[in-house]
């Protein structure tokens, strides 16, 4: 899958906000999508370096349009935790050489408000 087709919206409500100091984000996803490849599309849409996803499957509520009962789509709902204070990672290359990792990751999403 695409990581457009994983990522479907943000989630934006009181509780979603509180935790937006602590670097969680939470998302609206492919039902099929799993906790890597929810991980790899935020890495890859947003630029951030991704610590932690919690899945929950959010089940339908039943609605009711006078005689008629019917029921909203299940959905599944992503919570990201990503890493606020990216620093310079090394790691040992062949040979025991130190290599630094040159890839910039951001602090934080900005798009997720509509900025």
């Amino acid at each position: 899958m695409k990581p457009e087709e994983i990522i479907i919206a943000p989630v934006v409500t009181e509780k979603s906000n509180d935790g937006l100091q602590e670097g969680k984000y939470t998302f609206k996803v492919n039902k099929k999508a799993t906790k890597v490849d929810i991980a790899r599309a935020i890495e890859k849409l947003f630029e951030v370096k991704v610590l932690k996803v919690n899945t929950i499957n959010v089940d339908g509520k039943k609605k009711r349009v006078g005689y008629h009962v019917g029921k909203t789509p299940d959905w599944k709902k992503a919570i990201v935790t990503i890493d606020t204070n990216p620093g310079e990672a090394t790691y040992l290359a062949k040979g025991g050489k130190e290599t630094k990792v040159t890839k910039k990751f951001k602090d934080s999403i900005d798009e997720f408000m509509g900025a």
